[in-house]
C-alpha cells in the first residue's frame, strides 16, 4: 500500500478509534500526569489535617515509590541527569508522613544522601519551602514579610497587584497570609527533617498552631477576600491544585479551623482531581476535560468525521456549555469587553485563557452558521480573544499586558516566569493560526501585521522560536510557522524557510523528532537521545505548513507516525507540556491520540493529488 493509502487509512482508523473514548456527557476525559508535588502535597496535608483517607494515601504513595530512581532520587524529568531537590525531597517527606515508609529503608536512605549531598532543604525550590514552612518541617524567615509594607512597597513603585500575572497572584496571595504569622501547623505525625539539613541555623522552626484570629489589617482582609472571590464550585481556588493547597494553610492562618466548611470542600475538592494514571493513581493540578475536548473535536472534524453527527452535537453542546460568561480578572487590563472566553478545566468558571479560547472556536466554527445560539457564543469569543492582545502585538496566556520586563529581575526564583504573562510565541502563532484559517484574518489587517511583526522579532537566530507552555523549541517552532502560514506569509519567506531548515536539521534518523525539557531551563534546544510522537507531529505540520510539495524530511515523518512501533514506552511517555522550567512538566495523555492524527489529516489534504 502507498504512503497516501497507508495515510488515509489511518486516519479513519485514529478518528473511530477517538469516538470510542467519549464520555456520556460528550468530552473526552484522558489523564493528565504533571509533577509529582501534587501527590507529595496531598499526602502531607491529609496527615497534617488529619484527614485519614488511608485507601487514598495509599494509592499516592504507590505512585511516589513507582517514580523513584534506583540511586534514590526522583526526578522533573525523564532525562534529569541525576535527580531534582526538590522533588526528592518533597517524595521523601511525604513517604515518611504516609506511616507506609520507614526512613530506614535503603531506597529511603539513598533518598536522604541525594538531598544532603545536593544541598539540604535550604537549596529547594521556593514553592518548596513555602509549603515545608507551613507544615512546621521548614521555617519562615526570620524577618517577617508583612501584607502592609509589601502593598506599600508596591504603591512605592506604583505597582498594583493586578501587575501580577493572575496565576502568581493566586499563588502569593495565601502564603502571604501565612508568612506575616509565620503560620505553621503542627501535629504528632510530623516526621523529624533535622538530618535534611546541612546549617546549624535552619534545624529548628518557629512553629504555631494558630487557634484564633490573628492582628488583622486592610490588607489582610484584602487578601483573604481576594481568595475567597475566586473559589469555584468544587472547593478549589481557580481550579489549581497548587493554588488550593496554599489557600488551605492561607486561610488557616488568619483563623479558619480546620473544619470550616470552606476547608473541608477544599479537601474534597482536591480528592475530585485524583485520577487513574497507569497503574497507579495521581492528583492532577488540573484536568484538561475541555482543553482535550476541543482538540479532540478539532482533531476528527479535520479527518472528516460530520459535524451533524449524534456524538459530534455531544461534544459541541458540551464546549458550548463551558463558555464562560462571568467577568474574572482579565477585565481589571481589559474592561470594555463582554466574556466569552474557555478555561482549562470543567470547574474553571471565571479563569478563561487564549489556548482553550482559540481551541474551543475552531469546533465551534463548523456549526455556527447553521445555529443561531452557537452562532453568538462564537462571536462573543472571537471578540474576547481578539480584545486580549497584548499592545506589543503577541498573545498572552490569561491576562492582557501583564508583562512589565522588570519583574523578571526580581530576587524571586523564576519570576520571569512565574511573575508576568507575556506575550509567547506558542500562544501568538495558534491565534494567528486560527484568526487566518477560520476567520480569513490575514495581512496587512493592523492587528495581524503586529502579531506577525511580533513573532519574526521574536524569532532564534537559527529560525526557531521557544515555545512557554510545550517542550520546547519544536513546539514553538510549529506555532510560528503555521501562524505565519495562515496570516498569510508565502513559503519563501525568510522567517518561514529558516524555520524549516532548522526542523529538517534536527530530525532523527528514524524520521522523528525529540526535544528534552532540559531546553526549558537552558533557553537553547537540547535534543532527546529518541524521537516522541507528539514532538514528531508538531514538527511534521509545521513543515507541511511550510512546503507546497511533500518533502523528504516531511515523508520521513509521516512515515515515522505511520508506524505503530513507535507508539510504546518513552516515545508517547515522554513530558511535552511545561509549567516552571525544572520544576514543573506535564504529560498529556491525549496528546498521542491528537497531534499525529491532524498531521496526518494535514499531509492528506494539502497534499491531495
Amino acid at each position: 500500500m502507498n504512503r497516501p493509502a497507508k495515510v488515509i487509512k489511518e486516519i479513519e482508523r485514529r478518528a473511530h478509534r477517538l469516538l470510542k473514548l467519549q464520555q456520556p456527557d460528550g468530552s473526552w476525559c484522558f489523564s493528565f500526569e504533571n509533577a509529582l508535588l501534587t501527590d507529595a502535597y496531598m499526602i502531607i496535608m491529609l496527615r497534617t489535617l488529619e484527614w485519614d483517607d488511608e485507601l487514598l494515601i495509599r494509592r499516592l504513595t504507590r505512585r511516589l515509590l513507582a517514580k523513584q530512581t534506583k540511586s534514590g532520587a526522583w526526578k522533573a524529568y525523564p532525562d534529569e541527569k541525576t535527580g531534582n531537590l526538590s522533588a526528592t525531597s518533597e517524595a521523601y517527606t511525604a513517604l515518611l508522613y504516609s506511616g507506609f515508609i520507614s526512613r530506614d529503608e535503603i531506597a529511603m536512605k539513598k533518598a536522604a544522601k541525594f538531598i544532603k549531598d545536593s544541598g539540604g532543604l535550604k537549596k529547594t525550590s521556593l514553592l518548596t519551602k513555602v509549603f515545608f514552612a507551613f507544615n512546621g518541617i521548614y521555617p519562615w524567615p526570620e524577618r517577617e514579610v508583612d501584607p502592609a509594607k509589601l502593598f506599600r512597597i508596591m504603591k512605592k513603585v506604583r505597582m498594583n497587584f493586578f501587575d501580577l500575572g493572575s496565576y502568581a497572584r493566586a499563588h502569593f496571595a495565601p502564603v502571604l497570609l501565612g508568612m506575616a504569622e509565620k503560620f505553621q501547623v503542627q501535629n504528632s505525625r510530623k516526621p523529624c527533617l533535622d538530618h535534611l539539613f546541612t546549617e546549624e541555623d535552619c534545624k529548628k522552626g518557629s512553629g504555631k498552631k494558630s487557634t484564633k484570629r490573628p492582628g488583622y489589617s486592610l490588607h489582610t482582609a484584602f487578601l483573604e477576600n481576594y481568595i475567597l472571590k475566586r473559589i469555584e464550585d468544587d472547593g478549589t481556588l481557580l481550579s489549581y491544585a497548587t493554588s488550593t493547597f496554599l489557600m488551605i494553610y492561607g486561610l488557616l492562618a488568619v483563623g479558619y479551623n480546620p473544619n470550616d466548611p470552606v476547608i473541608r470542600k477544599a479537601i474534597t475538592g482536591l480528592i475530585s482531581l485524583v485520577h487513574p494514571a497507569g497503574k497507579t493513581f495521581h492528583l492532577q493540578n488540573s484536568p484538561p476535560t475541555v482543553w482535550d475536548t476541543s482538540l479532540v473535536n478539532y482533531a476528527l472534524l479535520t479527518a472528516g468525521i460530520s459535524p451533524s453527527s449524534s456524538q459530534m452535537r455531544n461534544s459541541m453542546s458540551f464546549i458550548q456549555n463551558h463558555q464562560q460568561t462571568r467577568m474574572g480578572d482579565w477585565q481589571y487590563h481589559n474592561p470594555d469587553v463582554m466574556p466569552g472566553g474557555w478555561g482549562f478545566s470543567k470547574s474553571n468558571t471565571i479563569h478563561p485563557d487564549i489556548d482553550d479560547t482559540q481551541a474551543a472556536l475552531r469546533t465551534m466554527f463548523s456549526y455556527a452558521e447553521a445555529d443561531k445560539t452557537i452562532q453568538n457564543a462564537y462571536k462573543r469569543g472571537v471578540g474576547w480573544l481578539l480584545s486580549m492582545q497584548n499592545k506589543d502585538g503577541g498573545w498572552p496566556a490569561f491576562e492582557k499586558d501583564t508583562n512589565k520586563s522588570w519583574m523578571a529581575k526580581l530576587h524571586i526564583e523564576n519570576a520571569g516566569d512565574a511573575l508576568t504573562d507575556p506575550s509567547t510565541a506558542d500562544l501568538t502563532g495558534r491565534t494567528l493560526e486560527f484568526l487566518g484559517n477560520y476567520e480569513g484574518m490575514r495581512l496587512p489587517t493592523s492587528n495581524i501585521q503586529s502579531a506577525v511583526y511580533w513573532l519574526k522579532q521574536h524569532q532564534e537566530s537559527n529560525g526557531s522560536w521557544y515555545g512557554r507552555w510545550g517542550i520546547c523549541y519544536i513546539y514553538g517552532t510549529w506555532a510560528g510557522v503555521t501562524g505565519l502560514a495562515a496570516a498569510g506569509l508565502r513559503p519563501k519567506d525568510p522567517a518561514i524557510q529558516k524555520a524549516a531548515e532548522w526542523l529538517s536539521s534536527i530530525q532523527n534518523p528514524d524520521g522523528g523528532w525529540g526535544e528534552s525539557c532540559k531546553s526549558d531551563i537552558e533557553k537553547y534546544y537540547c535534543p532527546l537521545l529518541y524521537s516522541t510522537v507528539t514532538q514528531t507531529a508538531w514538527a511534521v505540520d509545521a513543515l507541511i505548513a511550510a512546503s507546497p510539495t511533500p518533502t523528504h524530511s516531511i515523508k520521513k515523518g509521516i512515515d515515522f507516525l505511520l508506524h505503530r512501533e513507535n507508539y510504546h514506552g518513552k516515545q508517547v511517555s515522554y513530558p511535552t507540556g511545561a509549567g516552571l522550567p525544572g520544576t514543573f512538566y506535564m504529560y498529556y495523555y491525549s496528546y498521542n491520540h491528537i497531534w499525529p492524527l491532524l498531521a496526518l489529516c494535514h499531509y492528506r489534504d494539502k497534499y491531495r493529488e
